[in-house]
């Protein structure tokens, strides 16, 4: 399927390509457990233990969950197609939630609560990596065609709609803990996990083709053997430690104030920035992600001395529109280092590397909350993106693809061009 188009696309042409809209539409509510899971296991542990140490550990058992099995994911879906991967998982994860809801609202002991978060996080359907492995089926670059320019933009939608699941997530997500019950809103996240997963599986003419099928003879290599993508995984814990940090601090912030529902607003403002930010940012990705990154790391140094809610409105809007370039340089710069067959593992490696620095920072700002209040919280996204920024500036030469497209890496190979500025 050829495209032809301007140098700089725009989403209207993205939408109109044939089947978008098929799986754009379940996609979208089925990626609602990342925006909602991590916020909504905070809320309603806190509440039946009284611990935001408490909750952020059970938290962070189901982010280290998820990051230690979303490759695994990502890897069975590249070689025997989405579907296959995402029917059980998808129904593992609605029992897992439920089980971990009923635990906690008995006032379970601690440990079972973490017994419960393993298949919790572990069945966390991959959405976002496997919508991209899609448009980079679509788009992407093959024997018979060039790489579509439309492949830059699809990426900077993809972050677009992933920073917006983070607006309207934890919004909904403290919406129905603290107005309706405090388990609603881990019983509304399984209940579109569940739906959405299952429309989404069903869409199979737009599935990428399973490696087992297309690819048999290629030697099997997990894409974390191609060193950009270790770098990029890097940059992303620090990425995860800001989500992480900032979910667990405003909601100490909030209880702080007296006002809890102001959570959801607050970080809604911090993750519309996301949202804002990846609508303007189309290119450069390296340099984009370098200048963000120090830019992120920037913003984040000063959210610990704020003791306003506008001013802390104000500054993580500023946080949240510097993440925005980085997530969208992340998974456009996997495109030209990766090979198609293990688009899929790659960028559940970014995912996974998300949830890792999610896990830990809602469990270390959780403690610094407990012990010395909401404000010590806000130095996790400080350390995180600090420590990732040195790791980035040292290591950016391994974000180049190799000359003439080919990614040579411990047996993965493949030739195609390579469409990054």
């Amino acid at each position: 399927m050829a495209t032809t188009v301007s140098d700089r696309p725009g989403y209207g042409q993205l939408l109109r390509t044939p089947g978008a809209w098929t799986f754009l539409l379940p996609g979208f509510a089925a990626r609602q457990p990342f925006a909602m899971l991590t916020i909504g296991i905070v809320l309603l542990v806190q509440h039946t233990t009284g611990s935001y140490g408490s909750a952020g550990a059970v938290a962070a058992v189901s982010g280290v969950s998820m990051a230690l099995f979303a490759p695994q994911s990502g890897k069975l879906a590249d070689r025997f197609g989405q579907r296959a991967v995402l029917v059980p998982g998808v129904l593992l994860h609605a029992v897992s939630v439920s089980a971990l809801t009923t635990l906690a609202l008995a006032d379970a002991p601690l440990w079972a609560l973490f017994a419960a978060a393993v298949p919790t996080g572990a069945s966390i359907p991959q959405i976002g990596p496997m919508v991209r492995a899609r448009w980079a089926a679509m788009l992407g670059a093959t024997p018979d065609r060039p790489a579509s320019p439309l492949m830059s933009t699809a990426a900077a939608f993809e972050s677009v709609t992933d920073e917006f699941t983070f607006v309207l997530g934890p919004v909904i997500a403290t919406a129905l803990c603290t107005g309706v019950h405090p388990a609603a809103g881990l019983i509304t996240e399984a209940a579109l996990t569940l739906v959405g997963g299952l429309l989404f599986a069903a869409q199979r003419a737009t599935q990428p083709a399973p490696r087992a099928k297309a690819t048999a003879a290629e030697p099997h290599a997990s894409a974390l053997s191609v060193p950009g993508v270790r770098v990029l995984a890097v940059t992303f814990l620090g990425i995860g430690a800001v989500f992480g940090g900032m979910q667990v601090s405003l909601t100490a912030f909030s209880e702080e104030i007296g006002h809890p529902g102001v959570n959801g607003v607050l970080y809604g403002i911090f993750a519309a920035g996301n949202m804002l930010a990846g609508i303007a940012w189309k290119s450069s990705p390296r340099r984009r992600l370098i200048v963000g990154y120090v830019a992120l790391t920037l913003t984040a140094s000063g959210l610990w001395a704020v003791h306003s809610v506008p001013l802390l409105a104000g500054l993580g809007l500023l946080v949240g529109l510097c993440i925005a370039p980085a997530l969208i340089s992340g998974y456009t710069l996997v495109e030209g280092l990766v090979p198609a067959t293990a688009r899929t593992e790659a960028f559940t490696w970014l995912t996974g590397a998300v949830a890792l620095g999610q896990a830990a920072a809602v469990t270390v700002a959780g403690r610094l909350a407990d012990a010395h209040g909401a404000s010590t919280g806000f130095l996790v996204p400080l350390a995180g993106t600090a420590l990732a920024l040195m790791t980035l500036l040292a290591l950016r030469s391994r974000l180049t693809p190799t000359s003439q497209g080919r990614t040579v890496a411990r047996g993965i190979g493949h030739r195609e061009p390579v469409t990054v500025d």
